[in-house]
C-alpha cells in the first residue's frame, strides 16, 4: 500500500491512497475514536486514488491514525487464529 500525504496540519490530514478498500478500512475503523470529528474518504473520478480526510479534536490526527492501524492488526491477528483453528 502506497500513501501519500497531501495536508498534515494541527487538527486536520489528508492523505492520498492507493486502495478504495483501504481508505473504507479506515473510515469505518477511524469513527470509533472520540477525537474524530470527521473521518470519509474523497476522490474526483473512478480512475483517480481516494483521499482519506480525517478531522480531530483533542489528539493530533497521525496518533489517531496510528492509533486506528493498530486497531485493524489486531483484529486481523485474531481473525487469522480463529480461521486457522477452525480449519484444523
Amino acid at each position: 500500500m502506497e500513501a501519500k500525504i497531501l495536508v498534515d496540519e494541527k487538527d486536520y490530514l489528508e492523505i492520498e491512497l492507493d486502495s478504495l478498500t483501504i481508505a473504507e478500512l479506515l473510515r469505518v475503523e477511524l469513527w470509533k475514536d472520540n477525537a474524530v470529528k470527521q473521518a470519509a474518504w474523497k476522490r474526483e473520478h473512478p480512475t483517480k486514488n481516494p483521499v482519506l480526510v480525517l478531522k480531530t479534536s483533542g489528539k493530533k490526527p497521525k496518533t489517531v491514525l496510528k492509533d486506528c492501524m493498530e486497531r485493524i492488526q489486531k483484529q486481523n491477528e485474531k481473525l487469522i487464529d480463529e480461521f486457522k483453528k477452525a480449519v484444523k
